[in-house]
């Protein structure tokens, strides 16, 4: 069963990050490929994350086939107009993949090319639009396709976010334009994500609950300041404060917040932010 079809059937699934390399050395990838693999339902490549150059997603997709995980092809809307963006869709069709998480990206002064030209022809919800189109046959300027491809589309929220009235809206237009699951920004606040859960719920859609391993409280606080919808308890930076073993530490907790979460979604997606050796232990400790 691949990722579209567990998620039909209703099994709890997990998915994870493989982040791609600034360079071809593709060794570490593979270990980190290798440690997941038969362990988690499907990964994801990141797509430039934090707006860093790398090797590209579509890349790290056919290498994750290669190595035996169903890949998530990540594409944001930064970097490419509707022309390549159509382009790179088709070329994932071809090359069999079908699952695809459509994000409007990283603003580029946040990377190390501050002075690229970022592009934003589309934003999310036009692009999983463009997908629904080519899926029917048609590109965006409405000329035939000689075969179609088909599509497993996700999209992202935050179910954390301050005011939590436009992400609905937004996902609403996610799922209307041809969203059919989600994964969400990282989650720490249990009760607010029960709320989230419970007023979504009428949209029908799977929702993956992204977990973000943490290294230190330092780290902590600065996603607390510097990340959008993102609002880690004091009570856990505490406990990152006072651990000896930071690293065993940041596992717990993930691992406990999944436990806490795993009744009210349908799986998880496990970002550990160039940690990927922690994906396996998280798996472990949170008995997935």
């Amino acid at each position: 069963m691949n990722l579209r079809e567990k998620l039909a059937a209703g099994r709890f699934v997990v998915t994870c990050e493989v982040g791609p390399p600034k360079g071809v050395d593709i060794s570490e990838m593979k270990r980190s490929a290798e440690r997941v693999r038969g362990r988690v339902d499907a990964a994801n490549v990141t797509d430039q994350q934090g707006s860093v150059m790398r090797l590209s997603s579509l890349a790290g997709c056919c290498l994750l086939k290669e190595w035996g995980l169903e890949p998530v092809l990540q594409m944001t809307c930064r970097d490419r107009n509707r022309i390549a963006l159509q382009s790179d869709l088709l070329g994932a069709a071809a090359l069999g993949m079908e699952n695809v998480l459509c994000l409007t990206g990283d603003y580029v002064t946040l990377g190390d090319h501050p002075q690229a030209k970022p592009v934003f022809d589309l934003d999310s919800v036009s692009l999983i639009e463009a997908a629904r189109r080519l899926e029917e046959g048609h590109d965006l300027a409405g000329k035939d396709l000689k075969g179609a491809p088909r599509f497993f589309v996700g999209a992202c929220v935050t179910p954390e976010a301050d005011f939590l009235e436009p992400q609905i809206l937004k996902m609403e237009k996610k799922v209307e334009a041809g969203a059919r699951f989600f994964q969400t920004q990282a989650v720490y606040d249990v009760r607010k994500f029960a709320d989230f859960m419970s007023t979504v719920q009428y949209l029908k859609v799977p929702v993956l609950a992204g977990v973000v391993v943490l290294r230190s409280a330092a780290m902590a606080r600065y996603m607390n300041e510097k990340i959008a919808g993102i609002h880690i308890p004091d009570a856990v930076i505490a406990e990152m404060d006072r651990a000896a073993d930071k690293a065993a530490k940041g596992v717990e907790i993930a691992a406990r917040t999944i436990a806490d979460i795993k009744g009210l979604c349908q799986g998880v997606h496990i970002m550990t932010i160039g940690q990927e050796k922690r994906t396996s232990d998280i798996i472990d400790a949170a008995g997935l």
